[in-house]
């Protein structure tokens, strides 16, 4: 681990050079620490805390919108899924097999990793088409298996005029479990988006404010500053919600001690929800081909 924190301050590897790999040993580190499974947003913040990644790592954005970072944590996942390492039966959460367990990997074994999986991937198309094979392929601005699910409902919350966001997110709220929610109006909002009560239990609830932004990049450290001054003397908690991510910084804010606490939820997080709910979405079974059970037909006899 403390040869990629050494090189993280360097330029990038050049294209096609899969840097992914060197957060391949991290992510393991990362949910041997915690207990063995975590979410992804979890993991990314864990590696960058860490390692002490620079901003410049941390909040890079390639062309779809995504967090760079994360997306290259998201492609180290992959690849240690392929290679038995992780268990990828539940969805959203990453955990460990057995094997991930007990193994540790520097970036050299990383790399030889992903060298293996390249000429399985080959050997797939030799035996499938008659194309000519690719090299490694470059995945700085491509979406890994898992995330690609995710991309057309955010992109159907982003093309949502404010209000209806607004709205969608009231519901979702309520779906959620919150009682009396209320979308503000459009005008008066004054930072606010609407109301919630959260009942803890038959004794104690929580009057919550949220606030429903559609971003394509980051939420800054400013705006969660903004939205709790707007919370003085309304609401004991806030939420708020955005089709991006936030900054280290803006996470830092939401938590501090000793002023309203702020729930935060980014576009992964958001995509989670609606899909725990099923809120406009329809369920859809995905059949995935086991080349491994083909393969014991494939010899000759």
């Amino acid at each position: 681990m403390h040869a990629i924190a050494r090189s993280v301050g360097m330029a990038r590897q050049k294209k096609g050079q899969a840097e992914f790999t060197r957060w391949m040993g991290p992510l393991l580190d990362c949910l041997r620490a915690l207990g063995g499974s975590a979410k992804p947003q979890e993991v990314s913040r864990w590696i960058a805390r860490e390692l002490r990644l620079p901003p410049e790592i941390t909040d890079a954005i390639i062309k779809s919108g995504a967090n760079r970072f994360h997306n290259q944590v998201q492609w180290a996942r992959q690849y240690l899924v392929w290679q038995g390492l992780l268990d990828d039966s539940r969805r959203g959460i990453w955990t460990l097999s057995p094997l991930g367990w007990k193994t540790h990997l520097d970036e050299d074994a990383s790399r030889i990793i992903f060298l293996d999986r390249v000429k399985v991937q080959q050997t797939e198309r030799k035996q499938h088409a008659s194309v000519e094979p690719r090299v490694e392929p470059e995945l700085t601005d491509t979406e890994p298996p898992e995330e690609s699910q995710d991309l057309g409902l955010l992109d159907v919350l982003k093309s949502l005029p404010p209000y209806g966001f607004e709205l969608i997110c009231g519901r979702l709220l309520r779906e959620h479990g919150f009682e009396e929610v209320e979308v503000t109006q459009r005008s008066r909002d004054g930072g606010i988006d609407g109301y919630g009560l959260l009942r803890l239990s038959p004794f104690v609830s929580l009057r919550v404010a949220f606030q429903a932004k559609r971003y394509k990049d980051v939420v800054a450290r400013s705006a969660v500053g903004e939205f709790r001054n707007a919370l003085l003397g309304r609401a004991e908690k806030g939420v708020f919600i955005t089709t991006g991510r936030f900054t280290a910084d803006a996470e830092a804010e939401a938590t501090r001690d000793g002023v309203v606490p702020i729930e935060l939820i980014d576009g992964e997080r958001l995509a989670e929800l609606f899909q725990d709910k099923l809120i406009g979405l329809k369920p859809k079974t995905v059949y995935e081909i086991d080349h491994a059970f083909f393969e014991d037909f494939r010899r000759e006899s």
